[in-house]
């Protein structure tokens, strides 16, 4: 007699997660709050002419990356148009002060009470920073002219009244925090990271118009292949490097007593140095970095197709860069700041020094200086992996419209490096919250 088959082991876990009554509340509320974060992205602001201000994001890569972080909100001027920008950027600079302010220093030292004295930092620090983006926003689109379909030219932005400007403002600080505060709620009565899966909603939003654009290049059925294939091999490689680690075994001698007497016992374990430990704020830092001159010079660009400013537009905008300076640098910048990135951060886990006081020691290293050296050299040596993948993963748009000759499809390799990031991330934690309960999760 033939057994019955078992379902697929993604169907069984899914069935399990949902069985039981603490983890599926857990998913329909982070279900839940994904829903209210998309309505949130489709409440306008007044005075906006959507024609022209579709016409400004289709051909402003800087406003396309920040669009990113909004969830789509920003292209429809919402009051959610900052999205978590500013708190992201409000945590990067408080991670960059950390090393060089002492009290931020020892605050970082003091456990969970200092963290949570650093994100309320990070929180005032949100508040400004929301505010002057969203003021700095509002006055850029008031002073775009475009070309509508046509033959007319209109502001995206109507003249405000100073009230009027006051009021945009505060509503759209007051988005921004609304959507942190979803993020946090996510993060503690959800599933996940609440920040990243906000992140990860708002760009998933924005694949069925890539669908749309990969219609259009149907012609090309060869070159959409290759495109495709790709595609599939840099996510490959983004799980890959997401995963990849260096085990430095460390071993511990600990006391115990028996029969009144000390007996020293030693027990071993490793530290996972991870190959791509900065994640994707490398390729914000770059992509930051390397659109910012042209995006100056685009308020001094008369639009005669001359001057210097029409020159530093040209080589520092992703489509005309010539030569693919533009691809160059953030490639090279990509690999630089992950280094950066990588050292700070290891600096500010005292890796050492907490072996040190823990007891524990690398067999063969003296502890001190000696396994300070040993730890850099080795996160030295596999920070280039890393750094090289994710210079990769920053031109891929690039080569893949090259080889292919798909000019259509316009894929955020950045957007994918955080998807990709996001589902293992929430697929790690399901198959903990799995496991604990002694169910067989995601992952074999």
């Amino acid at each position: 007699m033939r057994q019955k088959q078992s379902k697929p082991r993604l169907l069984q876990a899914m069935q399990d997660a949902f069985s039981l009554p603490d983890l599926r509340n857990r998913i329909l509320i982070t279900v839940l709050i994904l829903v209210i974060f998309r309505f949130i992205s489709h409440v306008p602001l007044p005075g906006i002419n959507t024609e022209a201000l579709s016409s400004v994001f289709s051909s402003n890569a800087l406003l396309g990356m920040l669009d990113l972080f909004s969830g789509g909100a920003m292209k429809n001027f919402s009051v959610a148009s900052m999205g978590v920008y500013p708190y992201i950027t409000a945590s990067i600079i408080i991670i960059l002060l950390v090393p060089v302010i002492p009290k931020l220093q020892a605050m970082s030292q003091e456990g969970e009470a200092g963290k949570n004295k650093i994100n309320m930092f990070t929180h005032w620090l949100t508040v400004p920073l929301a505010g002057l983006s969203g003021y700095g926003q509002l006055i850029l689109l008031q002073r775009t002219q475009v070309q509508l379909a046509d033959g007319t030219t209109s502001f995206v932005v109507g003249t405000t009244t100073p009230l009027l400007t006051v009021t945009i403002v505060l509503s759209l600080i007051a988005g921004t925090l609304f959507r942190v505060w979803l993020g946090e709620l996510i993060t503690e009565y959800g599933i996940g990271n609440g920040i990243s899966i906000i992140i990860f909603g708002g760009i998933v939003a924005g694949y069925p118009q890539l669908i749309q654009d990969a219609f259009l290049a149907r012609s090309n059925i060869p070159g959409l292949i290759v495109y495709l294939v790709i595609v599939l091999v840099t996510i490959v490689l983004m799980v890959m490097f997401t995963e990849a680690h260096r085990r430095v075994p460390v071993q511990y001698a600990r006391s115990v007593f028996r029969g009144g007497r000390m007996y020293r016992q030693a027990g071993s374990t490793h530290i996972p140095l991870r190959v791509n430990s900065s994640g994707m704020i490398p390729l914000i830092f770059s992509m930051s970095i390397v659109l910012f001159p042209g995006m100056v010079a685009s308020y001094f660009d008369k639009g005669t197709g001359t001057g210097f400013a029409h020159t530093i537009v040209t080589w520092f905008s992703p489509s005309t860069s010539p030569g693919g300076f533009y691809w160059i640098a953030y490639f090279l910048l990509s690999v630089g700041f992950t280094f950066f990135y990588t050292i700070i951060t290891y600096q500010q886990q005292d890796l050492p020094g907490t072996l040190q006081k823990q007891g524990g020691f690398i067999p063969g290293i003296r502890p001190g200086k000696n396994t300070a050296s040993y730890i850099s050299g080795v996160i030295n040596r596999i920070t280039w992996a890393g750094a090289l993948f994710l210079g990769f993963v920053a031109v891929m748009p690039f080569l893949a419209q090259s080889v292919s000759n798909v000019q259509q499809i316009q894929m955020s390799s950045l957007g994918m490096l955080i998807v990709v990031g996001v589902i293992m991330d929430t697929m790690k934690q399901l198959e903990a919250q799995l496991v604990m309960r002694r169910y067989e999760g995601f992952i074999k």
